[in-house]
């Protein structure tokens, strides 16, 4: 079931140096053979090769990939987020030196590698949420990457708004690693090859750093190098936004390039986005695991957390959770035993249209525009979407719901960031299966 289009008629930076290690001109590399030859001859090192199969792949590649070329521009490894051990690296053979770096200092038995979590700053909770996942895996080794990534933008979307918070960004940053390491020294297992802290660091490139050949536009007809995973990138979101999942996992298979993780770390309330993701890692027969976190949201009402929420302002805030409200009242039909698509989804529609009538009922000054795009019952493992739910597999219930500019505005009226642009909000629900 599929219900689209519905239209409401309601109204001084601190800098820390680092060893660097250089390869001189006529190095040779080894062949993979002897590199784990000369692995087996240090104790420290066959230790690492113990480490379980799935991570083992990215140790070694780690070994093999610094430097890569004895010849390009070195970054110094300096510059951090001010009073914080926290590296920030713009370039990509930066962000590969300080990987390989935090990787060659120290581990353990049970090290689990490096941890990257892509954002594109503007961090809430949701992202640290994702950041503090990441620690409780037993990671002590993280990248954070900031990047605000066009190739994910339409034409006509809000490259140019975003919010943009650096500053905010980094004071973020730096409370949660406070927390975090206190926490980890406090419970770190001392030994020969210990890390004494936490290693964090921040990803901060450039459009041209990450596209070497040139940003290749944002159209859907544009010219580059691209990831597109289909069916599922063209569903649901990608209807609306043709071009956004080819940007999603291109950047995506950027970052895993660059950085090399052996887990990366998503929210669930972009659960399409992490469809796409999974299954781009399975098809290219990527040595790393997408690890999906439950959303976050507002303690009282329940809306998902997400950088775009400042655009609401006042007035709109108070109507946005009409998705998850929504979507709760499809769960609750769910639960209750409904299976068809034809019961579970007419839950929703109808908070959404009287919510529709509660807005047009009210003065212009008061209410809030918004249009349904759609709610989606669908296969949990592709996104396709289904008339009945299978009782072993359960479901994903989504939506999407666009805020349209407000009517009438009051002087002093909190309009939202730029203004109050019109806002798209997803949201979605994973029902479990029943058997």
């Amino acid at each position: 079931m599929f219900a689209r289009a519905m239209q409401a008629h309601a109204a001084p930076r601190a800098v820390a140096t680092a060893a660097r290690r250089t390869r001189p001109a006529s190095f040779n590399a080894p062949t993979l053979p002897a590199l784990l030859r000369s692995f087996s001859k240090s104790s420290s090192v066959a230790q690492k090769l113990d480490m379980s199969p799935q991570l083992r792949p990215n140790f070694v590649a780690r070994q093999l990939q610094v430097p890569i070329d004895p010849t390009a521009a070195r970054e110094p490894l300096g510059e951090a987020i001010p009073d914080t051990p926290i590296a920030v690296l713009r370039t990509v053979t930066g962000i590969r030196d300080w990987a390989s770096l935090s990787c060659a200092r120290s581990y353990s038995d049970d090290d689990q590698g490096l941890a990257l979590v892509p954002t594109m700053g503007a961090l809430h909770d949701g992202h640290l949420r994702l950041i503090r996942e990441a620690v409780r895996r037993g990671h002590n080794k993280i990248v954070v990457s900031i990047y605000v990534n066009p190739a994910q933008f339409g034409v006509t979307e809000d490259l140019d708004s975003y919010p943009k918070t650096w500053d905010a960004d980094c004071a973020v940053l730096r409370a949660l690693y406070e927390e975090l390491n206190a926490e980890y020294t406090a419970t770190a297992r001392p030994g020969p090859n210990s890390q004494p802290q936490l290693e964090m660091a921040v990803f901060a490139p450039t459009t041209p750093e990450m596209y070497p050949s040139g940003f290749p536009g944002q159209e859907v007809d544009s010219n580059g190098s691209f990831v597109t995973i289909t069916p599922v990138g063209g569903l649901l979101e990608g209807k609306t936004r043709p071009t956004f999942f080819r940007g999603v996992a291109t950047v995506c298979m950027k970052l895993f390039n660059i950085v090399q993780p052996s887990r990366v770390f998503f929210g669930q309330k972009d659960v399409q986005q992490t469809v796409v993701i999974r299954k781009m890692v399975r098809d290219f027969c990527m040595p790393l695991e997408a690890v999906v976190v439950p959303t976050v949201r507002d303690e009282g009402d329940g809306l998902a957390l997400s950088s775009r929420n400042v655009y609401l302002g006042t007035r709109r805030r108070k109507v946005a959770p009409v998705l998850i409200r929504a979507l709760s009242a499809a769960e609750r039909a769910y639960v209750s035993g409904a299976l068809d698509a034809g019961e579970v989804v007419p839950a929703a529609l109808k908070v959404i249209l009287d919510t529709l009538d509660e807005q047009k009922d009210l003065p212009l000054h008061e209410g809030v525009l918004f249009q349904l795009d759609y709610i989606s019952l669908a296969d949990p493992d592709t996104m396709e979407e289904i008339d009945r739910i299978d009782p072993s597999k359960g479901a994903i219930l989504s939506g999407a719901v666009k805020m349209l500019p407000v009517y009438a505005a009051q002087e002093g009226e909190d309009l939202g960031h730029n203004n109050g642009p019109p806002v798209r909000l997803i949201d979605n629900i994973i029902l479990p299966p029943k058997v």
